[in-house]
């Protein structure tokens, strides 16, 4: 491709009592005459750490460095100053990240990469499963897959399948597993890669799954390596736990649509799943609180019937009062509990489904935090499931790690119901309650988490420490946990002598795998804790955490590694970090609203002095002929951008506060005339009008004049004037012929702009521009055309393709759980350069916003200017 051929591909698993050690190589040669770029671009599982990386270009190897995120920082920051790509590892999926890498080599030079990564298999429906994402992206000579499982208790079960295998291909599936071996390969010739006899694409494309299974003679199995242990914890055959489920259901105006009928199928598929010994209940929240009902009800096959037409009834109304329906929620199982309406031997469960965040009732998430934990006092678990792209995933996961439980995002794809039914599957049969794996303290140091409020059938508990004597040979220990029908309680010893006897096949063993799984366990669950710390516990496992990712060489969110390259043909250093699943940055949100016209003879003023600018996140508004917004996401080094086409005289609700009782409304102008050339009449804000409700204050502001109104009582200025007047709680300074400002007290602060045109112009006419400054001032409750994107917002570009004009290419945006087909295109931001203005990248979003917005744009089309 592109005259680079890559001649061999292998990827070599090694499977060590469920921690898998993963190395992709890739050899590449430039067939061309000149010299090429050539990538290296592979996905690997989200749970993964990656440990090492290199290149090497005809002989000379140029290796990774895994280094502290801040120091690697300064290396990246430099590149990208010059305007190089440098990160190469970015979100990819739901369940991949993607590594990439390129690097210009010489005509006929060849290039080696080799890429090691490392995690610990979960175990899920009985299953370990690990993925291997295949996608060479064109026909390579040699390629292999090569997995080879070593599990001391012995393999019962092995499976290996693709998501791309034909008829033709699945003979080459090697499959063999004996005792405690297993071995998996794939080896296809270039003929069975061909998606057809004389075709040069590749059929191989997608996931490579590995699935299996270990021999259980007891309900657990202690293993020592030279100091180190790791305790694997999964009975089987005990009688499942009755469970109490609580479904805390987002029914705001958000999730209208596929969502809402997304989450019917699944409640539906669920109440199918719920055993007759079971308890459950529903709570509906929008801006009410509403709940199906007053106590938990048992499963009966009447009850069920029952719940099944209250949920095809559930519909969408109102905002998101997230707050309030979590704490019925709490309320109604603490209630079930202190009045013996539940079983005693039972286990509960609250499961909360949200596509946004709280903005009725108590919204603020760290009370919200302090309210649930108080109200749940870990008595059971709470789980999150987030349902797009548009909630606060660090409040969710946060909130759910202080409660036991964890946060999942559900994909807003087609298949969200099965999503929801997936991991409602996972936690539906509880097997235990209250498991503790207690270790003598004067023999272990280093214990990863020992407790755990439930077992699940089909999981694995996973234990790992370091012998305070690394010449110990035995460990005790002592396990204890409440089943259905009475307490489980014994001991058990392990010695290292039978550990090592199981290891005598040294092929399957890398390095000090004990050791470097109790390293990765511990680093993720550091990781963890990190999330729901604050101040010095915070450091503390922050400085925990950054150690053991250096020692081990673990690419963890604390480190960063840097890829070197040869200096020649412009190559440029890259550093892989490990992307977050919730990164909030939006902590201090900065909006800059700008309306400009789009020739040279607009007068701007200087407004330095009033714009704020942060380091976290701006979005900028910006409106010329017919209004158009740019919303510029600084963290994506990106902006999306949408025209709103309306008639002239139409008023537009720009922001309401409902708490502040701010309200900015804006009425539009047109040109002079309609544009014989281009058939259209463009148009622009004439008036803007600002209402602050609790002070009776109203503020219209026109080209001409500017009018305050306070009750019955009107004073007016005009342009001309330079003066400024202070009443309670605002100050309003009019700056001759350029803008004036309105301040609010400790609220947010608007500028307005005059924009005059050459009086005799065939078409347009003198219109107003506006500034929001502080935007983080006014509440989380603030909507409006304008108001809604002073909360954050984040976006996904999938698929670019070519468009109908072949320098804007087309593709698929993911924003507000939301698939729409943008175009890339520019818009002119004007804060920059007033006079020229400067060209902006940007994503357009067609039809006025549709999907982007909330609602579609008439519904912001208000009767007048207050």
């Amino acid at each position: 491709v592109n005259g680079i051929e890559i001649y061999s591909m292998k990827i070599d698993s090694k499977v060590t009592s469920r921690f898998a050690h993963n190395v992709i190589t890739s050899r590449a040669v430039n067939r061309g005459n000149v010299h090429k770029e050539v990538f290296f671009d592979v996905e690997l599982p989200k749970t993964a750490f990656i440990t090492n990386f290199s290149m090497t270009i005809d002989g000379v190897t140029y290796p990774g460095t895994i280094k502290e995120k801040e120091v690697a920082r300064k290396q990246y920051d430099q590149a990208v100053s010059k305007g190089h790509t440098a990160g190469l590892v970015k979100a990819s999926g739901r369940k991949t990240e993607k590594f990439t890498v390129s690097v210009n080599i010489a005509a006929a030079s060849k290039v080696t990469f080799e890429l090691t990564y490392e995690e610990l298999l979960k175990r899920q429906f009985g299953k370990y499963e690990m993925l291997i994402k295949v996608k060479p992206k064109q026909l390579v000579k040699d390629f292999e897959i090569e997995v080879n499982i070593f599990e001391p208790q012995g393999i019962t079960d092995l499976e290996a399948e693709g998501t791309f295998i034909t008829n033709d291909l699945q003979n080459t599936i090697k499959k063999t597993f004996s005792e405690k071996k297993g071995h998996i390969s794939f080896k296809p010739t270039l003929a069975q890669q061909r998606t057809c006899a004389n075709c040069s694409q590749s059929v191989l494309d997608g996931d490579f799954t590995v699935k299996y299974d270990v021999k259980r003679t007891t309900p657990d199995n202690l293993q020592i390596v030279n100091g180190y242990f790791v305790h694997f914890f999964a009975p089987t055959n005990l009688p499942k736990l009755p469970k109490n489920v609580i479904f805390v259901i987002d029914i705001s105006g958000s999730m209208a649509g596929r969502e809402i009928e997304q989450t019917r199928q699944a409640l539906l598929k669920i109440l199918d799943d719920i055993k007759e010994v079971d308890f459950f209940n529903f709570v509906l929240f929008g801006s009410e609180v509403h709940t199906w009902k007053e106590t938990l009800i048992k499963a009966t096959p009447e009850n069920l019937d029952e719940a099944r037409k209250f949920v095809r009834g559930i519909d969408t109304e109102g905002m998101t009062n997230l707050h309030g329906g979590l704490m019925r929620g709490i309320e109604m199982l603490n209630a079930a509990h202190e009045g013996n309406l539940v079983p005693k031997r039972s286990a509960s469960i609250i499961i909360m489904l949200t596509d946004g965040r709280p903005n009725v009732g108590i919204s603020n998430a760290e009370d919200i935090q302090v309210h649930v934990k108080k109200a749940i006092e870990g008595r059971y678990p709470l789980y999150n499931l987030g349902f797009g792209y548009g909630v606060d995933y660090n409040f969710l996961e946060k909130m759910a790690l202080e409660n036991k439980g964890l946060t999942r995002r559900i994909y807003p794809d087609s298949d969200a119901a099965l999503q929801l039914q997936g991991f409602y599957d996972e936690v539906s049969n509880p097997m235990l309650m209250d498991v503790e794996l207690n270790y003598p303290e004067n023999e272990i140091s280093d214990l990863t988490r020992n407790s755990f409020k439930h077992f699940y059938d089909g999981s694995e508990i996973v234990v790992a420490g370091r012998l305070i004597d690394s010449n110990q040979n035995t460990l005790t220990v002592d396990v204890r946990g409440e089943g259905a029908n009475d307490v489980l309680s014994y001991i058990t010893q392990q010695d290292a002598e039978q550990t090592a006897k199981a290891f005598k096949e040294q092929e399957y063993i890398f390095g000090e795998y004990i050791e470097r799984l109790w390293a990765y366990l511990t680093i993720e669950q550091l990781l963890e804790k990190r999330i729901a710390a604050t101040g010095e516990e915070k450091e503390n496992l922050t400085a925990e955490a950054l150690d053991l990712s250096l020692k081990y060489k673990f690419v963890t969110p604390l480190t960063s590694m840097v890829v070197t390259k040869p200096e020649d043909y412009d190559n440029q250093d890259g550093i892989a970090d490990k992307p977050l699943e919730g990164i909030d940055v939006f902590n201090d949100i900065t909006l800059r609203i700008q309306f400009h016209c789009y020739n040279d003879k607009c007068s701007y003023g200087t407004l330095n002095s009033y714009i704020h600018y942060t380091n976290t996140i701006q979005f900028a508004f910006t409106v010329d002929g017919d209004p158009h917004f740019i919303i510029s996401v600084p963290q994506k080094n990106d902006a999306i951008c949408f025209n709103i086409n309306e008639n002239p005289g139409a008023v537009l609700n720009l922001i309401n506060d409902p708490v502040t009782g701010i309200t900015v409304n804006g009425e539009l102008i047109g040109d002079k005339r309609v544009n014989n050339a281009a058939k259209i009449q463009n148009t622009y804000f004439g008036r803007l009008g600002i209402a602050i409700k609790h002070l009776d204050f109203k503020l219209t502001v026109t080209p001409e004049k500017i009018t305050i109104q306070n009750g019955n009582e009107k004073t007016g200025f005009t342009w001309l004037d330079s003066v400024t007047v202070q009443q309670e709680g605002i100050t309003l300074t009019i700056n001759r012929k350029k803008n004036l400002v309105l301040k609010m007290g400790s609220s947010a602060s608007f500028v307005i702009v005059l924009h005059e045109v050459w009086k005799k112009h065939p078409l347009h006419q003198d219109f107003l521009g506006l500034y929001t400054l502080e935007s983080d001032k006014l509440s989380e409750q603030t909507h409006g055309l304008l108001g809604q994107f002073f909360h954050p917002i984040d976006f996904t570009i999938l698929e670019i393709h070519p468009g109908s004009d072949p320098k804007k290419p087309d593709a698929t945006m993911i924003v507000k759980n939301k698939e729409l087909t943008v175009t890339r295109g520019w818009q002119k931001d004007y804060g920059r350069d007033p006079k020229h203005g400067v060209d902006v990248p940007c994503w357009f979003v067609h039809n006025n916003g549709a999907g982007l917005i909330d609602g579609v744009h008439t519904d912001y089309i208000v009767s007048s200017l207050f």
